[in-house]
């Protein structure tokens, strides 16, 4: 729920001509500075020769980051969002191809069940798609890269201490998410005075559901349940969009009713799959 504040806040954004990249730095700087008090849970640093990790951590984060905006840019929406919601999936066959645990076949199917959730919850009616392939493409480069860094980050942080592993890697965030400035469509100080406060709040949420999220995930492991349970942002969405979105200038309440049928049905498949979780 607390994704879907963040989202609606940077759709507001995005409606006042703040552009992806800005928006992205922003919250990728205040994701930064909340995961600092982590560094109180303390314990020693390891060795220089393990900081690999939490680069690679990073630079798999801001590798997903780039190619979904790359798949929003040259593509539809509609197409990119449901490739984007395999992420469950692509994280299971991570889990066993990179840790080596095995799936059981109740999990493989709330991840598969989820996925075809994703889908229906984004419908948005009919119209034409352009660039299918190459948006199918990207779209599944941003959904690898997102789910590697949930398993790196599950296999990685049992190594390190719990408050150095995470701060490290938002540091490389950090770092790395200056290649975006060249992608500005205007300076980071010409950004409207109005956009400014739906920019602070929206990188706060986005923020505060990405440390309650990576910490669960660094602490517990199980990245496949949790991107199941997570996957349900999608729901969440909808039921958002169609009871407050007006408040934030957001039209897709008007999308008719059959394409709500069709979400609900999407809502009705993402709750069986929860279900299945956590039975």
């Amino acid at each position: 729920m607390l994704y879907v504040c963040g989202v609606l806040f940077m759709k507001q954004c995005t409606a006042q001509g703040v552009g992806l990249w800005r928006i992205t730095f922003v919250s990728n700087l205040a994701s930064a500075v909340m995961y600092l008090p982590l560094l109180a849970y303390g314990g020693e640093w390891p060795a220089l020769s393990e900081f690999w990790q939490p680069a690679v951590a990073a630079a798999l984060f801001i590798g997903g980051q780039v190619f979904t905006f790359l798949a929003l840019q040259k593509g539809d929406v509609s197409v990119a969002t449901p490739v984007l919601g395999l992420k469950p999936v692509i994280v299971a066959l991570f889990v066993v191809i990179v840790i080596g645990e095995g799936i059981s076949v109740r999990l493989w199917c709330s991840a598969a069940l989820s996925a075809a959730g994703v889908a229906l919850l984004n419908r948005t009616g009919g119209g034409r798609h352009h660039h299918v392939l190459s948006t199918i493409a990207v779209s599944l480069l941003a959904g690898s890269c997102f789910s590697l860094f949930d398993v790196v980050i599950q296999k990685f942080s049992p190594g390190w201490r719990f408050g150095r592993f995470l701060p490290a890697m938002f540091a490389f965030v950090t770092i790395y998410s200056f290649a975006f400035i060249p992608f500005f469509t205007a300076p980071l100080k010409s950004t409207p005075r109005e956009a400014w406060l739906a920019l602070r709040w929206g990188s706060f949420f986005m923020a505060l559901q990405g440390l309650i999220f990576i910490c669960s995930l660094a602490k517990y492991g199980d990245a496949t349940a949790l991107n199941v349970i997570f996957s349900s942002r999608g729901l969440w969405s909808v039921i958002a969009v169609w009871w407050v979105g007006h408040w934030f200038g957001n039209t897709e309440r008007e999308i008719g009713h059959q394409v709500f049928r069709i979400r609900l049905f999407g809502a009705i498949l993402m709750l069986a799959a929860i279900t299945l979780v956590l039975i």
